[in-house]
């Protein structure tokens, strides 16, 4: 799975934007529409509910080969065995988290700028999330955004796959795709969306017409 990791189109949770529906209804709507990726992010629940949460979609993706990341949450990781970690910029570092997960887990990190970017060159991380190309209603404490401009320039000199994150959608997931990212990573483009399903349905194509 880590060998062949496919970051097309990775989705990240919010309880928050899901209009009352269950993370697994939305997951599970999601991955029949082509979201290749699902992080579960969530910030204001308990240690148990974020582990039983895990634990049920761990339960729901991996017959389907589809790859669960947590957020921030080592010790979530391993208590499900998650395929993976994501960590940001003020979070466990790497080195201590590829430590404790060991080699064969996937660790993705979020880079919010050029120089960011290139210091992650010297870190074995499965992919880097660039964090935020547009401004974003989900994520209210982030920098100034990359944009297009500074997903071309990350794309041209690092030596990982590229997720680009924050205000993603239909409109301007091409553009972010031809600018060089190797994937697009949504929340409320999905998780708010009437159904999930057509949401990752129609983003894929665009994907997939885009390269």
């Amino acid at each position: 799975m880590k060998n062949k990791l496919d970051v097309s189109l990775y989705l990240v949770t919010d309880q928050e934007l899901s209009k009352g529906r269950s993370h697994e209804f939305i997951v599970a709507e999601a991955v029949k529409g082509g979201v290749t990726m699902v992080q579960l992010r969530e910030k204001d629940i308990s240690s148990l509910q974020f582990y039983k949460l895990a634990k049920s979609l761990m339960q729901l993706l991996k017959p389907l080969n589809i790859p669960l990341i947590i957020n921030d949450r080592l010790d979530i990781a391993l208590a499900v065995d998650a395929d993976g970690l994501h960590i940001g910029q003020s979070d466990l570092p790497y080195s201590i988290a590829r430590k404790l997960l060991g080699k064969d887990k996937i660790i993705g990190l979020s880079v919010e700028t050029i120089k960011q970017a290139r210091e992650a060159n010297n870190l074995n991380v499965d992919y880097i999330g660039l964090s935020p190309v547009f401004s974003t209603n989900t994520k209210l404490d982030i920098n100034i955004p990359v944009e297009l401009t500074g997903i071309k320039e990350i794309a041209s000199f690092t030596k990982h796959k590229t997720v680009a994150i924050g205000g993603i959608n239909n409109l301007n997931a091409e553009s972010v795709i031809a600018s060089g990212a190797d994937g697009i990573a949504v929340v409320s483009a999905i998780v708010s969306h009437e159904n999930p399903k057509e949401a990752a349905f129609n983003l894929k194509t665009i994907i997939s017409k885009a390269r």
